[in-house]
């Protein structure tokens, strides 16, 4: 046997679906012979052949694979734990874990909903941490609160730094946990 989970998966699916072989095969424009072998686990589908599959059962090609299923606690921490790179500069807070996150996307279990809303919430941590220094310019320039002075914006930027980095901490010791996470986005920019 080749590849067990696919020839388990794409049974059940044409089950599911209420389809025989003979529907499936017609369906997909594949050989009757194809479909029994790849069922029976006797040989792997080459691309074109898994993407005929997918289309006839009206499923993601990545969902016939094995893949998809797979758990990694290890990754999602190490994912969640590299936006801690946003203290060398705030934009690699976004950027290392949207690698991250776009390399084992929908091969991982919980990968997506992680890495979304990890990258929502330094999104709008960073454009708020740029819009704080940008705002204050302006009110000083318009000539508003007199008292604002530099030192409080300072420290406002550092209680934003650590901020972020009790959510990260706090997020991990969730994802160790086998919990979801808990990142407060203001504007949802990955769906």
């Amino acid at each position: 046997m080749k590849n067990p989970h696919l020839a388990i998966r794409v049974k059940e699916l044409r089950n599911q679906k209420g389809m025989s072989q003979e529907i499936l095969a017609e369906e997909s424009g594949l050989s009757l012979r194809t479909v029994q072998r790849i069922e029976n686990g006797e040989s792997n589908p080459t691309g074109d052949t898994l993407k005929r599959l997918s289309d006839a059962l009206q499923v993601n090609p990545d969902e016939l694979i094995d893949w998809t299923i797979k758990e990694n606690k290890d990754y999602l921490i190490f994912l969640n734990l590299s936006a801690l790179s946003f203290i060398f500069f705030p934009l690699l807070g976004i950027l290392v874990p949207f690698i991250m996150w776009t390399s084992k996307k929908g091969k991982l279990k919980s990968v997506n909903k992680i890495g979304r809303e990890l990258i929502n919430f330094e999104i709008t941590w960073t454009i708020l941490l740029f819009f704080i220094p940008f705002s204050w310019f302006i009110i000083n320039k318009i000539g508003l609160f007199q008292n604002l002075t530099f030192s409080t914006i300072i420290t406002i930027v550092a209680m934003m730094y650590f901020l972020n980095i009790i959510f990260i901490t706090f997020n991990t010791f969730r994802i160790s946990n086998k919990k979801d996470v808990v990142y407060y986005s203001l504007i949802k920019f990955l769906r």
